[in-house]
């Protein structure tokens, strides 16, 4: 690995490259050096770009085995330096190593995934067209070819994975892609850069540039980049989507995930499993996904039992050094992001809210919170967090948690805790999320599915294939003379 001292490249049309500026990645948790990072000048991002460009055809062109080949390299290369990545994320990001470790393998999986996708994926469909008359001696194939160069945004909160999302579908389809991870969290994606030159990708079919926030615009409105991906704040991705209004843009942004126990959940085994799975999901990546569970909605028939099973498991959660594998909750990625969840609890608690657990920071570290009563009209009430903390609201039925867990601007993902199947379809019809997880949290997300929100929550959906679907469009050719 680089040193500290020595700035780690970027990667510029498959090949290392430094600019002229570099930035320093430094620890959550201590406020340590992790590494400095070279930055790319306008005129080697401009190289990427027109690499991209000139590369389009012959990386669409590329046979599929080529593609998966490289896709299963990186897969397997991400095996073998599984523990080196997991250190890496836990020291840039501050996530805690058992969640460093998850995200490890969930990569692995995305690249799996589409490696196989790779393989059938644009294989087409054949349409007789001899239905009507005028369509008599004719057939018609549909295939997907990508729509041109992507530009993939990535956030801070799972700096390996989430680039995986990003790059792997491009990859599959064969779209030439420039990723952009966060500043935060950039050494994840420059690894990741690391393996894909070990493979035989095309030169100028990928490149990872640490473009700083701020320089931005220009790379979003060029229009040699039709497709943008987008993972991050929403109103960052708004902004993205209303000044390119002509591209192709997939937005997964925020949510305020709701977890409904509902009332036939009654059992002692329910409610302890129930308050185990909310308390962790309250709490893991410090509560810093979009998926987390910010709201307990709970039937009144069983909230006076579940809820001290829910404030001694978030109690037990184990807070401290994200090195330490027996931590479940470290630091939030910057002391500002941990003060700013300060004053939205301080907020909440001046309107009428009660802390029921937590509510202290200590630096970038913010202590598990639980909160009732906590006024809707309060940002903590309304917005997402982005921290360790939740609230636990009473519901008088069924209908009424559906219908809080809906009064939001946002609707990425919902958990049901019910044993009744049809309440389960209930929810599914009645919920305005992307995702409905019964038996379990907001929080649970399988790589290979549909995913993503609606609402102030985004648009488009990632899942491996669906990405694919949204980097490519159809193209027909219809055959004609044929003896069908």
């Amino acid at each position: 690995m680089t040193s500290a001292n020595t700035p780690h490249a970027f990667w510029l049309a498959g090949r290392e490259a430094t600019g002229d500026r570099t930035l320093d990645v430094t620890s959550p948790w201590d406020g340590r050096t992790v590494a400095r990072v070279s930055v790319p000048t306008a005129a080697q991002t401009e190289e990427a770009v027109a690499a991209a460009t000139a590369v389009g055809a012959e990386f669409a062109a590329t046979p599929a085995h080529v593609r998966a080949a490289a896709l299963d390299h990186v897969g397997a290369r991400l095996t073998e330096r599984a523990e080196e990545i997991a250190q890496l994320i836990s020291a840039e990001n501050g996530k805690p190593l058992k969640w460093a470790r998850g995200e490890v393998g969930r990569c692995r999986s995305v690249f799996r995934w589409a490696a196989d996708e790779a393989r059938r994926f644009n294989s087409g469909t054949a349409q007789r067209l001899d239905t009507d008359a005028g369509g008599e001696g004719r057939l018609a194939l549909t295939r997907r070819v990508p729509r041109g160069p992507v530009l993939g945004i990535a956030p801070f909160n799972f700096p390996l994975n989430l680039c995986a999302h990003k790059v792997a579908p491009a990859i599959a389809v064969g779209a030439p892609i420039i990723l952009k991870p966060a500043p935060a969290t950039p050494l994840s994606a420059l690894l990741l850069g690391e393996l894909l030159a070990e493979t035989e990708l095309p030169a100028g079919s990928w490149s990872v540039l640490t473009v700083p926030n701020d320089e931005m615009p220009s790379l979003v409105q060029d229009e040699r980049l039709p497709i943008i991906s987008f993972t991050g704040s929403a109103p960052v991705g708004w902004s993205i989507l209303d000044s390119v209004p002509r591209k192709r843009v997939t937005l997964e942004l925020g949510g305020n995930g709701a977890a409904l126990v509902l009332g036939d959940y009654a059992t002692d085994e329910d409610l302890d499993h129930a308050a185990q799975r909310i308390a962790a999901f309250s709490n893991y990546q410090g509560g810093q996904s979009c998926i987390s569970v910010q709201r307990a909605v709970v039937d009144t028939s069983v909230y006076d039992r579940f809820l001290p099973r829910l404030l001694a498991a978030v109690n037990a959660q184990v807070t401290g050094d994200p090195s330490d594998p027996a931590t479940d909750v470290g630091p939030l990625v910057s002391e500002d992001a941990a003060r700013r969840v300060e004053a939205w609890v301080d907020e909440a608690a001046a309107a009428g809210a009660k802390i029921l657990a937590g509510g202290t920071r200590d630096g970038a570290s913010y202590a598990p919170t639980v909160l009732e009563n906590v006024p809707p009209d309060t940002r903590l009430g309304c917005e997402e967090v982005f921290g360790p903390v939740m609230s636990v609201i009473r519901a008088d039925d069924e209908e009424h948690a559906y219908a809080i867990a809906n009064d939001s601007v946002y609707g990425l993902q919902a958990g049901v805790f019910t044993r009744d199947v049809q309440a389960a379809f209930r929810a599914h019809r009645a919920l305005e999320v992307g995702g409905v997880i019964i038996g379990d949290v907001p929080s649970y997300r399988a790589d290979q599915m549909p995913y993503g929100g609606v609402k102030q929550s985004g648009v488009g959906r990632e899942g491996v294939q669906f990405a694919m679907e949204d980097y490519t469009y159809e193209r027909v050719m219809v055959l004609t003379g044929l003896e069908l």
